[in-house]
């Protein structure tokens, strides 16, 4: 008689975190859990940090595809939706009327784009109504519209000034389309950064060929044989309507300006998915309400991660956050999976105790595992999300990056800051350190020096006692670009989004692995932000050669940056 009955897991919702999830619980320990996922969208799990890549041409709707953890013990089922949960008999049912019992329910459904109560947009009963030529970009079916739509209109507008609407209005910029940015704060990105970094961003926007109108709000959308004509422009935060006073100034224009456009893009924030929460009766505010163990209050048989969740530390919508979600969410599951099968250890053989190494026994794999997670789990209140943080702006040759303190804000008691503002070069670097830790830093136009402060902010790296150090000279070493992946040390990190180094890749190839997918699938290397796919292409074309007996590689044929890969 069997004493392990694999621990049902239901996870609703097959984005980034729901997937990592999936794949957190399969490396633990695959045969402890019996996993359902249900996944609204027809497609395997992709990467939607880079649907602002697909947007600009810089990337391939196949390229973006994410590996897809599976196996016996998961059942994906893609293009079905949840509709409703059952909290007494512990179901789901999906949108195909199926029920799937759960031992423990994880919602990960994620968020929806935020549309604006504009006419145009929305009708007099609330309805969301969107005319053709308009749309929000938030999944692959989105990017691919705004992608067709953008080859039928010289013009569009991008509604919204934050990270994706940087990205997006500089991308349809790069396809050669006539691109006004609104926004109704002084300056873009207004939440990372403050007024000197903003105008070094707003300058850089303008040299790409995007006209700004910041200041300004969009106070309806005109609409003609059922299509999108143009924005009708109103007073931003600042009431002036476009002036951008004290901020980073506009392209001119005035409140009731009319930009003609035939695409509009919605990048104006997004709203949690609590409906099938709500409608279970779990509490939710801006998100579901979950506490430090990401257990919902009402149900601790219920979870919540990513973008749907709302922890007591606030959320800020980033993938790492969520990231950091499933692997802590993962560890609690595998220890609850481990105490159950100790338990039943235990029930099987009352009289028996627990007999370890120095009675000549070791304990069970589960036992250990078990004693582990409890004891990391139960330090893990008031979580730390320093390293989750960390934003980053994917345009082209506009380099951006804030993390931790950075942005608008009032000065701190222990915190010294130090900045370098050189407007000719398009350069903005600010650093903030506390006991000699680097705790926030913002950098725009200088990719190698936010680079190193990501590793210093990440790892948390002692910093120089002069911090002004930190605005030019690299933290850490390797300054060269490798002509060779043979020169990188094995240490160098590759893909500093999930921590993955030379010798991570070169163990996983020797291991099997033969493709940068297969690098993916075992170390998640470029399923992050991306950027490192081009030095992990050229470390699988190295190792091809050298250990697989190909040819050698041309110096310089893979340049490899020991310290740029952030993917």
């Amino acid at each position: 008689m069997t004493l392990h009955v694999p621990l049902k897991v239901v996870v609703v919702g097959h984005g980034m975190v729901g997937s990592r999830l999936v794949d957190e619980l399969v490396r633990r320990s695959a045969e402890s859990f019996d996993i359902t996922v249900l996944g609204a969208e027809p497609y395997e799990p992709y990467n939607r940090v880079l649907l602002s890549d697909v947007v600009a041409g810089r990337t391939d709707v196949a390229a973006i595809t994410m590996p897809d953890p599976g196996g016996d013990h998961v059942t994906t089922l893609r293009g079905v939706a949840a509709v409703s949960v059952d909290r007494r008999a512990r179901t789901v049912t999906d949108a195909a009327g199926a029920v799937h019992a759960y031992d423990r329910l994880v919602l990960a459904t994620g968020s929806r784009a935020r549309v604006l109560p504009l006419p145009g947009l929305v009708a007099d009963d609330g309805t969301v109504n969107l005319p053709a030529g308009v749309h929000a970009l938030r999944t692959l079916d989105d990017a691919r519209e705004i992608v067709a739509a953008s080859v039928n209109t010289p013009r569009a507008v991008v509604v919204g000034g934050g990270v994706l609407g940087v990205e997006a209005a500089y991308g349809l910029a790069g396809r050669g389309l006539q691109v006004t940015l609104v926004d109704p704060s002084p300056a873009p990105m207004s939440r990372q950064l403050d007024t000197a970094a903003g105008a070094v961003l707003a300058a850089g926007l303008r040299d790409a060929g995007v006209t700004l109108r910041l200041g300004a709000r969009p106070s309806e959308v005109l609409v003609a044989g059922g299509r999108a004509v143009g924005v009708r422009l109103g007073p931003g935060r600042g009431g002036d309507g476009g002036t951008g006073h004290g901020g980073t100034g506009h392209d001119g224009g005035d409140a009731g300006d009319v930009v003609a456009a035939g695409l509009v893009v919605l990048t104006a924030g997004t709203v949690p998915e609590t409906g099938i929460a709500r409608e279970a009766g779990l509490s939710t505010d801006r998100g579901i309400v979950v506490g430090h163990d990401l257990a919902c209050p009402d149900d601790p048989r219920v979870f919540a991660i990513g973008d749907c969740a709302q922890p007591p530390q606030g959320s800020r919508g980033l993938v790492a956050e969520g990231w950091d979600q499933a692997r802590r969410l993962a560890d609690h599951l595998a220890s609850l999976v481990a105490v159950r099968a100790q338990e039943a250890q235990r029930a099987a053989a009352p009289r028996e105790h627990l007999r370890f190494p120095h009675e000549g026994e070791r304990p069970s794999m589960a036992v250990r595992l078990g004693t582990l997670l409890a004891s990391r789990a139960a330090t893990d209140q008031g979580v730390d999300t320093r390293g989750t943080d960390v934003v980053k702006v994917k345009a082209g040759a506009l380099s951006i990056v804030s993390m931790g303190v950075s942005g608008p804000r009032e000065p701190a008691p222990g915190h010294r800051a130090v900045a370098l503002h050189d407007a000719a070069a398009g350069r903005y670097v600010e650093a903030v350190v506390a006991d000699g830790i680097l705790v926030g830093a913002t950098c725009v136009g200088d990719p190698r020096v936010a680079a190193d402060l990501t590793a210093a902010y990440t790892r948390r790296t002692p910093v120089p006692v002069d911090p002004a150090f930190l605005l030019l000279t690299p933290v850490m070493p390797s300054a060269e670009p490798a002509s060779s992946p043979e020169h990188m040390p094995d240490d160098a990190t590759v893909c500093r989004c999930n921590g993955v180094t030379k010798h991570d890749i070169t163990a996983c190839w020797d291991d099997g692995a033969r493709s940068a997918d297969d690098i993916a699938a075992a170390t998640r290397a470029t399923t992050g932000c991306g950027s490192c796919r081009e030095a992990v292409c050229g470390l699988a074309d190295w190792l091809a050669a050298t250990r697989d007996g190909g040819a050698p590689v041309e110096p310089g044929a893979a340049l490899v940056h020991a310290s740029a890969g952030e993917g």
